[in-house]
């Protein structure tokens, strides 16, 4: 029901990739190497994997993610619980923004985004905060928020205005939660106190009702992530940020790339780096019917939160490290 059409950056590129909105992609009639779509079945999807957090120091250091394991400790009391970005996880983003705000996109000198989905997660709400700023007050409309666009740009000169993108959490874009304690989250009473300005409104539950010691299914992380996708393509906006994770990532881009050249393929399915953007233009080919997620059992190691409800309701070892 969808396409996913294929262009990339890390890091190490970023001074060279994505200059322009071009995208390489070889699909459609035999031979052709294009697609027609039709535009209002299309959306532009920036992809950011979070930045650098300390459980990622953590299993690089330990070289296992035996360091993630909650042990004989509650898992909310292990250092690692909902795990933080370190400073060059901070400077990495900060990095990201930089480029973003000489990037040109849609006739401008920069890159702006009409919406920013996060995962709930801290280390991607840091991530968000430290690339994209300010976020716009919830409900406000775009033509009454202050914002200018980026400072130094021709477009700061002529006096243009750029208002800061409305940031929505979901729950449906977080890690593959279980079994690792950076994969749960904190209380969402807790953690709206330090992202003032984030939209927190569409997140059913206070506590994390999803995080158990079983790892979550890969077919339960597959039918998410293209749940996600419908709920993508049903927003209005055109230009939509998400801020996410890797196992996320390699559970929604391996589902896609049949119909593309092997090393495009092989770029769209492979391990994100930390604060990497990945871009796509997403078709929509007809409509799905919903997934209803399916929520664990919350782990009996966590204590609950009176403003909670009650919850209803692989990859190969060798892929759980580079997960991380």
């Amino acid at each position: 029901f969808f396409s996913l059409v294929l262009k990339f950056l890390t890091r190490a590129t970023m001074s060279t990739s994505m200059k322009d909105d071009g995208f390489q992609y070889k699909l459609g009639p035999p031979d052709s190497g294009f697609s027609l779509f039709l535009a209002d079945r299309t959306k532009k999807v920036h992809f950011i994997r979070h930045a650098e957090g300390y459980h990622n120091v953590e299993t690089a250091k330990t070289g296992t993610n035996k360091c993630l394991w909650r042990g004989d400790v509650p898992a909310n009391e292990h250092p690692l619980w909902d795990a933080r970005l370190t400073p060059k996880g901070i400077k990495q983003a900060e990095d990201l923004r930089a480029y973003l705000a000489t990037r040109p996109s849609g006739g401008r000198s920069y890159t702006a985004f009409d919406l920013v989905v996060v995962s709930p997660l801290t280390r991607t709400l840091e991530t968000a905060l430290h690339i994209f700023g300010r976020p716009r007050t919830p409900g406000q409309p775009a033509f009454l928020d202050p914002g200018m666009a980026p400072e130094g740009s021709p477009e700061w000169h002529a006096g243009q205005r750029c208002p800061a993108p409305r940031i929505l959490v979901r729950e449906e874009c977080r890690e593959r939660w279980g079994e690792y304690v950076c994969d749960g989250r904190r209380n969402i009473t807790e953690i709206a106190k330090e992202f003032p300005g984030f939209d927190f409104s569409e997140i059913e539950y206070d506590e994390d009702v999803f995080y158990a010691d079983e790892r979550e299914s890969d077919p339960h992380c597959w039918d998410r992530a293209v749940s996600f996708l419908d709920w993508l393509n049903q927003r209005p906006e055109s230009c939509i940020a998400v801020v996410t994770h890797s196992s996320f990532l390699r559970h929604l881009f391996g589902q896609f790339g049949d119909n593309l050249a092997s090393d495009d393929k092989a770029s769209l399915q492979r391990l994100a780096g930390n604060c990497e953007l990945r871009s796509v233009v997403m078709c929509s080919h007809g409509t799905k019917e919903k997934i209803a997620p399916r929520r664990m059992a919350p782990s009996t190691y966590i204590a609950a939160s009176p403003l909670s409800k009650p919850a209803d309701g692989g990859f190969e070892q060798a892929n759980k490290k580079a997960e991380k």
